[in-house]
């Protein structure tokens, strides 16, 4: 994968999913804005895909 096409899909996953998310705002409305982020990163099956794809445009680097 290149490094455009890895940011497109996340940019793409972020908009489908995660862009008026109900669980994320219910959780952040309730116990706040970390715990939200929490839940995303650690219980959504969506942060650990963006998780993945972020890691693979680690590994590009920044070389073009």
């Amino acid at each position: 994968m290149n490094k455009l096409s890895i940011i497109n899909e996340i940019d793409e996953m972020l908009n489908t999913y995660c862009e008026g998310c109900f669980v994320r705002a219910q959780i952040r409305k309730d116990e706040g804005k970390t715990a939200a982020h929490r839940f995303c990163i650690s219980n959504c099956t969506i942060g650990t895909q963006l998780q993945f794809l972020g890691n693979e445009l680690n590994k590009t680097g920044s070389n073009k």
